[in-house]
């Protein structure tokens, strides 16, 4: 029973544990410790809000699964037999007895979910059964939220947003980096105890960069940069190397699944100052996966693109090419009421641009949050000088009032909403030939509010 999990068992034990009880066979493992003494009051487990009695039951039909799991996976039939049933009894008494242990030593034992999770393992892994403690965590990873409780230490973690590959964005959660990590370390039979440091040194890594969003390729290359770092290089080379297996599996779908794709049209548009050159619409793909985060469209990116480019054509200007695409946008609104949302983002970016030093090429969207701090002050002092702001202004502690932007706020713009915020509210410097926002959303906001506390004598920026 007890061997390491080769990827294609990995995949198989992840689309196992995925799947809805009743399509799996129930065991009664429950049944294995129903005989023992109950000496185990004073333990109380915390499931989702509700405190519970501690019953070594519940223990033994944790691992009891997860070795279900573990087995179906590797098509195994002889799931119930006498040795399993010793082998889940023997774990769950050893968790129960370090329990009791704890409480008669006068600790107090009021455990989450997770916590007691973490003790099975532990015993699953001084049993020497790596493989089964691996299915424990994915039997944690498919159970939300209960099982995997977010970690939020500051609230600059609780403001990250995870992009995944199918650019749906997800809130920030330290423990399911945790639990990815811990899988590392079990494939190896190591004990997984280090990848609670690993996956807190790699949120305060991402912290440390000022980033809002970071994509989850990024996220893994700092995963494997932190098992590196903290010489944790055993584990390292496994996750490597089963990155490496997957990506080369998604290559291969990726591949296959182009065959029939067109080759890009490749246009030639005029700048501002007169001249001719190529356009790839490789800006208006970076646009369509920041415009499709987090939405369900009923539109591939494919699709979405190509309804963009209609009416394009060569030897037109850059802004009237730029007006098209975010007309073609607005018009998708018809087909789904969330394209209402993707315009939005279609208009911000270009704003972005427009306001900030930043470009989406270039910079990308990880790098919106750290372009809005880094200009804020420039434009409150060019405001300032048009006279469109009061001076008064600057008595805040500007760097701190920066710090606190948050452009995924943005993200709940509907189309209408960044329209009229920009026609009627973005304070505009006509000073020259072509007129310029200076604000972006979250500049404006920052301002309104400075405006209102701006007589507050205590804490003005935490009020602001």
């Amino acid at each position: 029973m007890i061997r390491n999990l080769s990827l294609e068992e990995d995949l198989a034990l992840k689309r196992t544990s995925l799947l809805p009880s009743d399509q799996k066979p129930g065991f009664a493992w429950r049944d294995v410790v129903a005989a023992e003494v109950n000496n185990r009051s004073g333990i109380f487990v915390d499931r989702g809000g509700i405190e519970k009695e501690f019953e070594t039951a519940d223990v033994a039909e944790a691992i009891g699964c997860a070795l279900t799991d573990l087995l179906l996976s590797r098509e195994e039939e002889e799931i119930f037999t006498d040795k399993n049933r010793t082998f889940v009894a023997a774990v769950a008494s050893a968790v129960a007895e370090k329990l009791v242990t704890l409480r008669d030593s006068g600790k107090a034992l009021k455990l989450s979910q997770g916590d007691l999770y973490l003790l099975i393992e532990k015993a699953l892994i001084d049993h020497n059964a790596y493989d089964v403690a691996k299915s424990l965590i994915f039997t944690r990873s498919a159970q939300e939220p209960a099982m995997v409780e977010p970690i939020h230490r500051t609230q600059a973690a609780a403001n990250l947003r995870v992009i995944r590959r199918n650019n749906k964005v997800v809130p920030w959660n330290e423990s399911k980096i945790e639990i990815a990590i811990r899988k590392a370390f079990l494939s190896l039979k190591l004990d997984s105890e280090p990848a609670v440091a690993v996956a807190r040194s790699v949120t305060e890594s991402i912290i440390a960069t000022g980033k809002a969003f970071i994509h989850i390729e990024e996220l893994q290359d700092l995963v494997q940069e932190q098992l590196m770092r903290l010489g944790h290089y055993k584990a390292a080379e496994a996750y490597i190397l089963y990155r490496a297996n997957r990506s080369a599996i998604r290559d291969a779908a990726a591949e296959e699944a182009s065959i029939s794709m067109r080759q890009e049209t490749i246009l030639v548009v005029k700048t501002a100052e007169g001249e001719n050159v190529f356009w790839d619409g490789s800006d208006l793909r970076k646009r369509i996966e920041f415009g499709m985060i987090g939405l369900e469209l009923c539109l591939s990116q494919f699709e979405i693109e190509t309804e963009l480019r209609r009416s394009l054509f060569n030897e037109m200007t850059f802004d009237d090419l730029n007006r098209t695409i975010i007309l073609n946008a607005k018009s998708l609104i018809e087909q789904d009421a969330d394209f209402a949302k993707f315009a939005a983002r279609i208009l911000l970016s270009f704003i972005y641009e427009e306001v900030l030093d930043w470009n989406i090429t270039r910079d990308g969207i990880d790098g919106i949050r750290t372009a809005h701090e880094r200009a804020f002050r420039t434009y409150l002092d060019r405001a300032i000088s048009l006279k469109r702001l009061s001076p008064d202004l600057l008595k805040y502690d500007i760097t701190k009032l920066a710090a606190a932007l948050d452009p995924t706020a943005d993200l709940d713009f509907d189309y209408l909403g960044i329209q009229t915020l920009y026609d009627r509210y973005l304070i505009v410097d006509k000073s020259a030939r072509t007129h310029q926002r200076l604000e972006t959303p979250q500049f404006f906001w920052m301002r309104v509010s400075m405006g209102l506390f701006l007589k507050q004598e205590s804490d003005p920026e935490e009020w602001v």
